[in-house]
């Protein structure tokens, strides 16, 4: 369905980030990964799912606070493939701390690489898609765009503004063929969560799995992690026909956390 189309995503070396950028690949898309993680290893793997179905992959080490950056990394993919033609706004980092507590460089991080930077990266890509007369931006905010979590304010203001800037940009480009959409994750289970929850079974003495269960107990009502490949596949859909009239929406996958 995307052949042809290229898809730029943050923080792709990894996580849900990495997931989207091998179900995008499935449908055909050029990819453009970024991230501090493996890329080596990301790109190996994203290569060989671009392989079986037509595109390319290739790889940008823009660092996400640094706007000078973002924009090359944005005129990069436009020149090796054409097109910035999706959007995905995933980069993301995350501090715990009662608000009295919290390091002022870590509230200025959080904030410019969860939220700046997706001003910045669209601000950059969406002139282009207006011209091309086609575009798709998603950005992964969280539930945590909808509700908020104690020792989390940094992280919750980011993606409560996310959400925000999502909507106006969304009413921007109401008349014109390019859409800007939100998908707003729970827990996931991606190799930094699950190290966690490993960590937590090896403390306490207990079994993984029923750590697994105490942690999605505390938000996540359907017991049950969401996948990278599920964000995915929601943003395989966000980029179809049928969702040509989808605009603005801030899309739970939580389990349920935020319809308590």
């Amino acid at each position: 369905m995307l052949k042809g189309k290229t898809a730029l995503i943050t923080g792709s070396t990894s996580g849900i980030g990495l997931g989207m950028a091998r179900t995008l690949a499935a449908q055909g898309a050029n990819i453009m990964l970024n991230g501090f993680g493996d890329k080596d290893a990301a790109l190996a793997e994203v290569r060989t799912v671009t392989d079986a179905h037509g595109g390319r992959v290739a790889y940008h080490g823009a660092d996400m606070s640094q706007p000078a950056q973002i924009e090359a990394m944005v005129r990069e993919c436009e020149r090796d493939f054409g097109a910035v033609d999706i959007l995905v706004n995933n980069a993301g980092i995350q501090h715990v701390a009662l608000i009295e507590d919290f390091p002022v460089e870590r509230w200025d991080a959080i904030i410019a690489i969860n939220l700046n930077s997706a001003f910045h990266t669209m601000r950059a890509a969406l002139p282009g898609m207006k011209a091309r007369g086609w575009g798709r931006v998603i950005n992964v905010a969280s539930a945590h765009g909808l509700v908020a979590s104690a020792q989390k304010s940094a992280y919750v203001a980011a993606k409560h503004g996310l959400v925000g800037m999502t909507k106006a940009v969304a009413l921007e480009c109401a008349t014109t063929p390019v859409t800007v959409n939100a998908i707003c994750p729970g827990w996931v289970l991606t190799p930094l969560v699950q190290k966690q929850i490993d960590a937590r079974a090896a403390a306490n003495g207990t079994k993984v799995a029923d750590e697994e269960i105490k942690l999605l107990g505390e938000k996540q009502p359907s017991l049950k992690f969401t996948t990278p490949e599920e964000l995915g596949e929601l943003a395989v859909f966000l980029c179809s026909p049928a969702a040509q009239n989808v605009r603005g929406v801030a899309w739970a996958v939580d389990g349920g956390w935020t319809a308590q």
